[in-house]
């Protein structure tokens, strides 16, 4: 997958799961020997993050969402995309 391919499907990579964490009361993102506790923007690109959905349908469901020129939500979402990927959170 491309950071940069709106036709990208991202998918969590074997072992990462988004789970809400009743101890910590917070959303977490599971993966083998860490835990990251997204902010709100990244949960919210997260949880549309099933394996199913393209870049480019989470950017136009994100900007529709909440009335945001889409230029503006598809640099977030790539941006994040491109560094969780990085960090090995997306196959």
């Amino acid at each position: 997958m491309s950071a940069t391919d709106e036709q990208a499907v991202p998918r969590f990579a074997p072992g990462v799961r988004l789970k809400f964490d009743e101890a910590r009361a917070c959303w977490v993102l599971l993966a083998p020997e860490r835990v990251l506790m997204p902010d709100e923007t990244a949960l919210e690109i997260l949880r549309r993050c099933d394996g199913e959905a393209s870049l480019a349908a989470i950017i136009d469901a994100l900007a529709a969402d909440y009335d945001v020129e889409r230029s503006v939500i598809a640099a977030d979402v790539l941006a994040l995309v491109a560094d969780l990927r990085s960090k090995g959170i997306f196959r």
